[in-house]
């Protein structure tokens, strides 16, 4: 165990990087479940990840704008996909997801096999650098999460029927998915609001909120001191702390104001 390497210089950027990934993400992940198609967040993680590939793939430089607009078109290609198949088979969209998830696992597969670094690169998508995000993607990710929630709060996405629901999804997923990986951005949609689903509204994301964030601390910290990935880490840490809300009873005494 190592107390030296809790440096908040690079804790607390990740830490705020994490906070940011659940503000958006919380929200999404409960109409996620609603819609009765969790496997979507994997779905578009994965086609944005593919973006970033082909993008790489092209000699596009990392981290710069022009693969965020390669992310950003996969991922809302993939949207409008989803929205298409959902008008044509509602009843099988969620096995439609499943299967555009492993096929863009498979085609990245592919494109990184003559790939030298294509392990490496692989790693990096499926479980993120939330450690060594910059300024300049933090930024980025604050403007976005604060358009994305603006537009959820003021009932935008609704307006705009299925493609507004996927569209926000495919641009907050993109934003985060290159910092904390598909695998992070998985659990930080599903697992707190799992935990939370048979709480009323208001409460349910105060407590999904405050589960996600103890996640997100803890697993960094433990990462830190034991030197292990952060975000496996992380998604260990937010369903221990979704566990532990469910088996101290707690969701059980919240009841529905009146």
């Amino acid at each position: 165990m190592n107390w030296s390497a809790l440096d908040l210089g690079i804790v607390g950027p990740a830490l705020v990087a994490g906070l940011l990934v659940l503000a958006t993400h919380v929200p999404l992940g409960m109409q996620v479940l609603d819609r009765g198609i969790v496997f979507i967040d994997l779905a578009i993680a994965q086609i944005a990840g593919l973006g970033v590939i082909a993008a790489d793939a092209l000699g596009v430089a990392e981290h710069g704008l022009a693969v965020q607009a390669a992310a950003v078109t996969a991922a809302l290609l993939g949207a409008w996909l989803l929205t298409w198949t959902e008008r044509r088979a509602a009843q099988q969209q969620e096995a439609l997801i499943g299967v555009l998830f492993v096929l863009a696992a498979c085609v990245g597969l592919l494109m990184l096999a003559g790939n030298p670094h294509g392990g490496e690169h692989l790693k990096d998508l499926l479980v993120g650098q939330i450690l060594w995000g910059n300024t300049t993607q933090l930024a980025w990710l604050a403007v976005l999460s604060v358009i994305l929630l603006g537009a959820i709060a003021a009932g935008w996405t609704e307006r705009l029927g299925r493609f507004g629901f996927y569209g926000a999804f495919a641009v907050a997923v993109t934003a985060s998915v290159q910092l904390v990986g598909v695998y992070l951005v998985f659990s930080s949609l599903i697992v707190p609001a799992l935990a939370t689903a048979a709480l009323p509204r208001a409460r349910r994301l105060v407590v999904a909120y405050a589960i996600g964030g103890a996640g997100y601390a803890l697993g960094l910290a433990l990462s830190a001191l034991f030197d292990l990935p952060s975000g496996a880490v992380i998604v260990c840490t937010l369903a221990g702390c979704a566990l532990a809300w469910k088996a101290l009873g707690v969701g059980a005494k919240v009841r529905p104001l009146p």
